[in-house]
């Protein structure tokens, strides 16, 4: 039995898929567990419960093989991130409470700096927490998802451009998909390792990588530009974020032009990435995202 964290979302989707097409049984927490039903036809054992309940996260964590553990996605926190810190907190208690053989954590590119992260501040607050624990511990700090660019193919089929926060377009950052991390994840908790592991998933691709893979899932020519710095705050306010809640993403996209996050830490084991960026936008095509 292993505990699978976010399974209605893509990268605990795929880990969970994985697992049981191995054989292994799946356990997870679900707030609402009609939302997770698909998972229960499947024979997971989906558990009533939020991350921020310590009681509830322990209880689903009692007994299993391993555990693998996320914070939800938040693209405009409170100042000071408290949204991430309660979770934490519930994580460190229910892991303190409920102690599994072995713990997979899903963390991101550059969180082994202290600042300048942005939204990526709340990975490095995670590892910070937890990694002093008295149990093997994996860290897996994934490059860029592959999925988050699946939203600019519509703009892409129309216009033949592909707009970056990323500049240059040339410069290539370490990027994955969904399903590799969530392949790493049902890896790592069934092979099993000591100590503490820091893991660097992804390879490196640019935006004009990018614009290249749409290309060929849109059967049109796209090219990459960069939008200019001046505009940023525009353009995210456009795309519904409320004003003064674009900071975290602006300082994270600064932070990848700038090298300052990046792939490199000493000892870190690195697995690159195996499903390309035209197969994720050919998916996406195809189920309609993004079009």
């Amino acid at each position: 039995m292993f505990f699978v964290s976010g399974i209605t979302g893509q990268v605990g989707g795929a880990a969970a898929r994985l697992l049981l097409a191995g054989g292994h049984a799946v356990r997870t927490l679900a707030r609402d567990p009609r939302k997770a039903a698909a998972w229960s036809q499947k024979g997971v054992d989906v558990r009533r419960g939020d991350f921020s309940d310590a009681a509830a996260v322990a209880a689903a964590m009692e007994g299993v093989e391993g555990a693998y553990l996320m914070l939800p996605p938040l693209l405009a926190p409170a100042p000071g991130f408290p949204e991430a810190k309660a979770i934490i907190e519930s994580f460190r208690e229910a892991l303190r409470r409920a102690p599994p053989p072995r713990l997979v954590v899903l963390s991101s590119i550059g969180s082994q700096q202290s600042s300048g992260l942005g939204l990526i501040t709340t990975t490095h607050l995670l590892e910070q927490a937890l990694c002093d624990l008295p149990f093997p511990t994996a860290f897996l700090r994934a490059g860029s998802f592959l999925e988050n660019y699946t939203f600019s193919l519509k703009a892409a089929a129309s216009t033949g451009w592909f707009d970056t926060y990323r500049s240059p377009t040339d410069r290539p950052v370490p990027m994955i998909a969904t399903e590799d991390i969530g392949k790493e994840v049902a890896r790592r908790l069934v092979g099993g390792w000591s100590g503490k592991l820091i893991v660097e998933l992804g390879s490196p691709m640019s935006p004009d990588d990018l614009a290249r893979a749409m290309s060929e899932a849109l059967g049109r020519p796209v090219k990459a530009r960069s939008i200019p710095r001046a505009q940023w705050t525009a353009r995210l306010e456009a795309r519904g974020m409320a004003p003064g809640t674009t900071g975290p993403f602006e300082e994270m996209e600064d932070s990848f032009n700038s090298g300052w996050i990046d792939f490199g830490v000493p000892g870190a084991e690195r697995v690159a990435a195996t499903v390309t960026p035209a197969q994720v936008f050919a998916h996406a095509r195809k189920a309609g995202v993004g079009i």
